[in-house]
């Protein structure tokens, strides 16, 4: 087996951006990501409107459902979601087997803040990062002329990192607010700096106005534009309030709201683009001209020849007379047997570390042929 070691030349390490597009559809109370229809079936490991973290029991019945186990014993360690009062009172210090379970999943939330309410944690935890972002646009800061966060009607739309990477790009975001059908406002990021713009229906109420900010890294939309939209009323299902407006977009998400009739007429849309940065190595492995052409393969020698199965013994040696290649040139005359000529077929590329331990093995859709007046480069891509 041939040995070569990479020269610098060799190693390419580069980083890939790249702009992958999401989209969630609001709609009953119930989501469709990437306008996808909901799986059939009660197997699956993640509710509808949710995406698995491990997709270890998609559509698997519970007698083959993978769960991740752990052993009690006097180390005190336990699965995460165990709590200490069961790991404590429900299993026993015999080596008894804790099981979790790896049915993970993620989806868009909805938090609503109404008017001067005082429950708003989850806004609140967001007051440092409204601040960070506000020499971007005054609409950021938490209390400015443009109103105070901690009291007026807000909502939050938080949306897991699962679905954008390492951040939301920068004028990517798009939220379209339905009502039995018919388009009552559209936001999006039209400056680049984070304001949520009304750009439609053109001329409307609200229609050039801030409806909120997008945190871009932390993936969370505040919305508190409270302008009407729209000519038609319904019951919203997190409010008393019976007035379309911004703050209520994806109201009932991921609730049972068919108690609320007609709440089921509006919809909510959202799409944007996230971004992600892939290392990839990229390694040349070069077959020269006349290298790689002999093989240890059994079927590279000539089974035919005479001098197979052919050996010389003595009371002090052993030897099996040489039998050569098979000769595989191919030509188009049958009366002639053409000149031998060392040829290979390459089919794989191993990858072995300083320390000779294979740690990769790269293969070819099809056999390549190699003959001594030919050289190739084979192109290995690894992501990092």
């Amino acid at each position: 087996m041939a040995l070569f070691k990479f020269h610098p030349d060799d190693i390419f390490i580069n980083t890939l951006e790249a702009y992958p597009e999401f989209s969630f559809y609001i709609h009953s109370g119930t989501v469709f990501i990437d306008s996808m229809p909901h799986r059939e079936g009660t197997n699956a490991d993640v509710g509808n409107g949710f995406v698995s973290l491990y997709e270890l029991n998609n559509d698997k019945p519970a007698a083959q459902r993978i769960q991740p186990t752990m052993i009690k014993d006097a180390s005190r360690e336990t699965i995460r979601s165990i709590s200490q009062q069961d790991f404590a009172l429900k299993y026993n210090y015999d080596g008894e087997t804790i099981t979790g379970s790896y049915d993970l999943s993620a989806s868009i939330a909805r938090d609503y803040f109404g008017l001067n309410s005082s429950a708003r944690t989850r806004l609140n935890a967001l007051r440092n990062s409204l601040d960070h972002y506000k020499f971007i646009s005054p609409q950021y800061a938490f209390t400015s002329k443009h109103g105070d966060k901690s009291i007026q009607e807000a909502s939050v739309i938080s949306i897991s990192s699962i679905f954008y990477g390492e951040k939301i790009k920068r004028g990517s975001v798009l939220l379209e607010y339905f009502i039995s059908g018919s388009l009552i406002g559209r936001l999006q990021d039209v400056g680049y700096n984070g304001e949520l713009i009304q750009t439609a229906p053109v001329g409307s109420t609200g229609s050039g106005s801030c409806a909120g900010v997008i945190l871009y890294k932390e993936g969370a939309i505040v919305l508190t534009g409270s302008w009407t939209l729209g000519d038609n009323s319904i019951d919203y299902v997190a409010s008393t309030s019976t007035t379309n407006k911004w703050t209520q977009f994806g109201d009932g998400l991921h609730k049972n709201i068919t108690q609320n009739a007609t709440a089921l007429s509006a919809s909510y849309f959202i799409s944007y683009q996230g971004v992600t940065h892939t290392n990839t190595m990229m390694m040349m492995a070069h077959a020269k001209y006349a290298e790689l052409n002999h093989s240890n393969n059994p079927t590279y020698k000539d089974y035919s020849h005479p001098n197979f199965g052919i050996s010389v013994t003595s009371s002090n040696s052993y030897i099996e007379l040489k039998v050569p290649p098979k000769n595989i040139v191919d030509t188009e005359l049958t009366d002639v047997i053409p000149d031998f000529q060392k040829e290979t077929y390459i089919s794989k590329v191993a990858i072995y570390d300083d320390d000779k331990n294979l740690i990769g093995i790269a293969k070819v859709a099809t056999p390549v042929r190699k003959t001594e007046d030919r050289q190739y480069i084979f192109k290995l891509k690894l992501d990092i």
